[in-house]
């Protein structure tokens, strides 16, 4: 339901209760303070007028499910501010008898009290939904903020295995410069063995040859 139709409802509710208070207070009383009582009604009526108005515009612009089940208390609403606004021109008329005036005055006393009952019932129903509601919020608030620290969480975690995968490229990168290093190393040493063969072939060569330049003199 719409916060801004309770808060409305609300007002009108304890505007409602005050209203039949003061229709029996001025069923109890004659001539200026009566006439004054009666002028503090009809301000109240349109005040009361102006939040029925208020209700109803939010009430329509509610969902369809909502605002049916909204429009059918207003209905409610408006029969009890019909009911008043009655009471109070019959009041303000000035022809009412002592029988009149003592069965207004038990019917204000009864549509006081019934009032009231309605009014405590309405803002007992109210206030468990204000709780209910403010139960949800702090609910989703709390889920807030386990989400929120969760993705914290994560976000640590994922900015750890990051350094992680650094240090790894960092640690790959200087074993592929020592694998390139050793390969060069490598090569160079193999360079130098096959030129030391080549060396060592062409010495063994020479050494033949004299050998046999030796050989060919002592035996001539």
């Amino acid at each position: 339901m719409s916060e801004i139709f309770e808060g409305y409802e609300r007002q009108y509710c304890e505007l409602s209760a005050s209203l039949s208070r003061k229709c029996t207070a001025a069923l109890a009383v004659d001539g200026e303070q009566k006439k004054q009582k009666i002028s503090e009604i009809r301000a109240g009526l349109e005040d009361a007028d102006s939040l029925i108005r208020k209700m109803d515009m939010e009430a329509r612009n509610l969902q369809p499910n909502v605002k049916a089940v909204l429009l059918a208390k207003l209905r409610e609403y408006k029969s009890d501010l019909n009911n008043l606004k009655t009471e109070v021109k019959r009041m303000g008329s000035g022809n009412l008898n002592a029988s009149a005036r003592d069965e207004l005055l038990e019917a204000g006393m009864a549509n006081s009290l019934t009032a009231s009952a309605d009014q405590r019932l309405r803002l007992m129903t109210t206030t468990e939904k204000l709780n209910q509601s403010g139960d949800r919020i702090n609910d989703s608030r709390r889920t807030m903020l386990e989400t929120e620290e969760l993705g914290v969480s994560i976000l640590q975690d994922l900015h750890q295995q990051r350094q992680s995968l650094l240090h790894a490229h960092n640690t790959l990168h200087g074993v592929d410069d020592n694998i390139g290093k050793s390969k060069r190393v490598l090569t160079a040493m193999s360079r130098r063995l096959n030129k030391n063969k080549w060396i060592i072939a062409a010495i063994v060569a020479v050494l033949v040859v004299v050998i046999g330049l030796i050989l060919y003199f002592k035996l001539k």
